[in-house]
């Protein structure tokens, strides 16, 4: 990974710091971008990187947050859409969308979208990686209510990982041909802060959370191996379980036509 330079989104703990530790081992640059600053602060610090704390609550602050890693870096090889969260209770953003919607989905596809023209000039070929959720497998997506107002709060986190899969699908279509390569991944049931205001939380960080469930360096496992994968036009739009390949489970993980019009949603949505 020397001389590359890697953007991991959520770095500021669990599996995003993990995968930034462990690709600043190999020799990348790795650029630290969390929700809280002084945690992505210490992160950036620990591994040898740069900090961009950012809140995936307002668009706007993605589009500032593209402007300053353009600025910052002259190249970006890997661009991991790590960030995440879960939200029990229906929250709407500054944006006046559904927040787990935004962040999970629309943020990551408003920054993808922002930082291509720098992704397909990258030497050999860039990569978009995406941390899905093997929740997605109980999703489903309405086009007509993206935003959720019409399905129970608890259905928001697996549709907005069926929206990740999609995403990732039509990215690796539209960008056939760039140099860009897509691949989703599920890392596992590990212990991360992600629904920090929910019960699961509570359980997963308990003293027996601890004791049954890995910790998020097993998360990065997968994250690590589709960065540093030899050909990765060979599994380009690719969903991966861990560390296998898996053709998605979901009906409509699968659907090509939904994929393009979620993508023609999301564009609108985020103004790209």
């Amino acid at each position: 990974m020397r001389g590359k330079t890697v953007v991991i989104t959520g770095a500021s703990s669990g599996i995003g710091a993990a995968a930034a530790g462990q690709l600043a081992e190999l020799g990348a640059t790795v650029a630290v971008v969390g929700r809280s600053p002084e945690k992505t602060r210490a992160v950036a610090q620990r591994i040898g990187g740069q900090p961009h704390p950012v809140d995936y609550g307002r668009l706007d602050d993605v589009h500032r947050l593209a402007g300053d890693l353009l600025a910052a870096y002259e190249r970006i090889d890997i661009l991991a859409n790590n960030a995440g969260a879960i939200f029990t209770a229906r929250t709407i953003s500054a944006d006046g969308h559904e927040m787990t919607f935004q962040v999970n989905h629309l943020a990551p596809f408003l920054l993808t979208n922002l930082l291509l023209s720098r992704l397909a000039a990258a030497p050999g070929g860039a990569r978009v990686i995406n941390t899905a959720s093997g929740a997605y497998r109980h999703a489903r997506l309405d086009l007509d209510d993206l935003d959720g107002a019409r399905r129970p709060q608890q259905q928001a986190y697996p549709a907005s990982k069926l929206a990740t899969i999609l995403f990732t699908r039509e990215l690796a279509r539209r960008t056939d041909g760039t140099g860009i390569t897509a691949s989703a991944f599920h890392p596992g049931v590990v212990r991360t802060d992600i629904g920090r205001d929910s019960r699961v939380f509570r359980v997963m960080n308990s003293s027996l959370g601890r004791f049954v469930l890995p910790a998020p360096g097993r998360g990065a496992e997968p994250l690590l191996h589709l960065a540093t994968l030899a050909d990765p036009q060979l599994l380009n739009g690719t969903y991966f379980s861990r560390l296998r390949p898996e053709e998605p489970a979901n009906e409509q993980a699968r659907d090509p036509r939904l994929a393009r019009q979620l993508w023609d949603a999301s564009a609108q949505l985020t103004g790209v």
